[in-house]
């Protein structure tokens, strides 16, 4: 019985100590499955009884839609997302909101007014961010999937720590109508899931062409594809960043995928110093044009009164570059930096089908310990390039050090969302 399942949940979640929910409504969630299970129309839907935790940062209506932000804490959604929409119409239940870095910006799960967010394969560690508590519920089994925002790294960071599966779409193949963007050039809703089987479910079930989002795009149905004759490329550069002990555990999956008989084909990009300056750069100044919404007039406080350091930090560096004076020496230079490193990026996949690397470049930090902004921004390196050239990239988990979880990063050129889909899932079958 879904009810029963629901209830189960319920009660994993009032005991859970991780701290992965800001709202959940579990008197709503109940009465929803009562009624699921008496619809038939739904029961032969791929998501039929799919209990999915939502990030906060994404509409459900009569929930609250906090943003992980005092500035949003009293804002309650009066409309569903379209991604909650097509979740729904596949038989999906929504069991909650789900915390998160404070307006997404973050790479912890630690600046939430919530409150961190644990790691529940690692208690003592970070779970990663921003959809911190997206990837915390998964792991620690407090819902069947969930949704993320991935905006430079935000799905794969905390999958990759967390030990799960994460996916961010190329741009444009999922809806972003109904969330609360960080950076809109970047943003993109994806999922985060126990295996990558239900990865390529879930995306099937939330992408699609949507009227109210003009940058969406309609995409055939997602299959699983042979991936053994595939061109499989290695980046020295994104290799050479990364902490020794990662490197060997991501060199041990490379031998999986030759293992399964694809070509290992070395590949270089030469604008890997570029990723972060550029990437939030462009980051700060779309951030600060978004927030002008939150004045304390229609939603909620005013956000400079209201929010925490790290969100504060990125509207005064973003109004700032903003500036006439400013723009041609940081915007539009960024704006320049952008077409060359997707230029250089979209010309590597003319050699490889894929490419295969880590996720993160150090294991994440221990709870609470003093980290500088620029140590935080370090664990985007290797993420933020899938955004920045609107290119798709997901993460299995590959190993672990000392019991805490490596992810392996699987990227695509943009709309070969189903070569990584299919090259996730081959992994995990022969890992």
């Amino acid at each position: 019985m879904i009810t029963d399942r629901v209830s189960d949940y319920l009660e994993k979640i009032e005991k859970s100590d991780v701290n992965a929910f800001i709202d959940v409504n579990g008197e709503k969630v109940l009465k929803e499955a009562e009624e699921l299970e008496k619809n038939d129309a739904l029961k032969n839907k791929p998501l039929y009884g799919k209990i999915v935790a939502v990030k906060s940062n994404i509409n459900v209506k009569g929930y609250k839609i906090s943003c992980a932000s005092k500035t949003l804490e009293k804002y309650v959604g009066t409309y569903d997302a379209t991604v909650v929409k097509k979740l729904r119409s596949q038989g999906a239940l929504i069991v909650g909101m789900t915390n998160m870095d404070e307006f997404a910006g973050g790479s912890s799960g630690e600046t939430s007014c919530y409150g961190p967010t644990k790691n529940p394969a690692a208690m003592d560690r970070i779970p990663g961010g921003s959809s911190s508590g997206s990837a915390a519920a998964v792991a620690a089994d407090l819902c069947d999937m969930a949704i993320g925002s991935d905006t430079g790294g935000s799905i794969r960071n905390p999958a990759s720590h967390c030990g799960i599966v994460g996916f961010k779409p190329s741009y444009g193949v999922v809806s972003r109508q109904g969330l609360c963007d960080l950076a809109m050039s970047f943003d993109q809703i994806g999922p985060l899931t126990k295996n990558a089987e239900d990865a390529l479910v879930l995306t099937n079930a939330i992408k699609g062409i949507d009227r109210s989002d003009s940058t969406s795009l309609e995409t055939p149905k997602f299959e699983k594809k042979d991936i053994s004759n595939y061109k499989i490329g290695v980046v020295k550069e994104f290799m050479d960043v990364t902490d020794e002990k990662i490197r060997n555990e991501i060199e041990k999956g490379i031998e999986v995928f030759k293992d399964m008989g694809c070509k290992i084909v070395d590949l270089s990009y030469k604008y890997i110093d570029l990723a972060l300056p550029t990437y939030y750069l462009i980051n700060y100044v779309e951030f600060f044009s978004a927030t002008r919404k939150y004045d304390g007039r229609r939603y909620g406080e005013f956000i400079e009164e209201a929010c925490g350091e790290e969100v504060l930090r990125r509207i005064l560096i973003g109004k700032h570059i903003s500036e006439q004076e400013f723009s041609g020496k940081y915007y539009k230079k960024a704006l320049q930096a952008r077409k060359s490193m997707k230029k250089e990026m979209l010309g590597l996949f003319n050699s490889a089908d894929l490419i295969v690397g880590p996720t993160v470049p150090k294991l994440p930090h221990k709870l609470g310990e003093d980290v500088s902004p620029m140590e935080m921004y370090a664990y985007d390196v290797l993420t933020v390039p899938t955004n920045i050239c609107g290119i798709c990239s997901g993460v299995v988990r590959c190993g672990n050090i000392q019991g805490v979880p490596v992810g392996l990063q699987i990227q695509g050129a943009p709309l070969e969302d189903e070569k990584v889909l299919s090259a996730m899932i081959e992994f995990e079958k022969n890992y």
